[in-house]
């Protein structure tokens, strides 16, 4: 069985921390009104006293170039990202990518200890022993000790710069740990 990637949108993908008004090189510009989106900003506006004003969409940057180079990628794609369903409708699209399985995330979001990321245990029970690697933008050194610690199987956790997305070092990474595994 090939290891799974598990993808994370903002962050590896959508390089939310770039400079505001500057995306990176090879990036393009999406702006994208998700129903979590505009469910959420509904309440933020609410909350302002603004009920009525409209519903900004979500801009994000995509990289085109990161769906054929994930696909082409020795694993098996999930997202591993709180977009979660909406990934597959709003994301694979613009990427290139096929309908991919999610992990779905528990609400509200658990309690963690010592620095660990709360998606941490959910990916390892998620992974029931199966290799991956995973990539994200809030990884620490406390998330790849408690992945040693309770994870049966191998397992690559690849912390991804949110000002640069994705690059060229991350998919060597991904191949490299990959190919150690044949």
């Amino acid at each position: 069985m090939r290891p799974a990637l598990l993808v994370d949108v903002d962050g590896p993908l959508n390089p939310y921390a770039a400079k505001p008004h500057r995306r990176p090189q090879g990036y393009r510009t999406h702006r994208l009104l998700t129903p979590r989106w505009e469910a959420a900003e509904r309440r933020r506006l609410t909350a302002w006293g603004r009920p009525d004003q409209p519903v900004k969409p979500l801009r994000i940057w995509l990289n085109p170039d990161h769906g054929p180079a994930l696909a082409a990628l020795p694993f098996d794609l999930v997202w591993a990202t709180t977009w979660e369903e909406e990934a597959n409708a709003f994301i694979t699209p613009l990427l290139g990518l096929p309908v991919l399985p999610f992990i779905p995330w528990p609400s509200p979001r658990p309690d963690t200890e010592g620095g660990v990321f709360w998606k941490t245990p959910e990916i390892v029970a998620w992974a029931r022993g199966r290799a991956f690697a995973w990539v994200d933008d809030e990884i620490t050194d406390a998330d790849r000790a408690w992945v040693k610690a309770r994870h049966g199987g191998p397992a690559l956790l690849c912390r991804v710069d949110p000002r640069t997305g994705l690059t060229a070092d991350d998919f060597a990474a991904l191949r490299e740990w990959a190919a150690g595994r044949d």
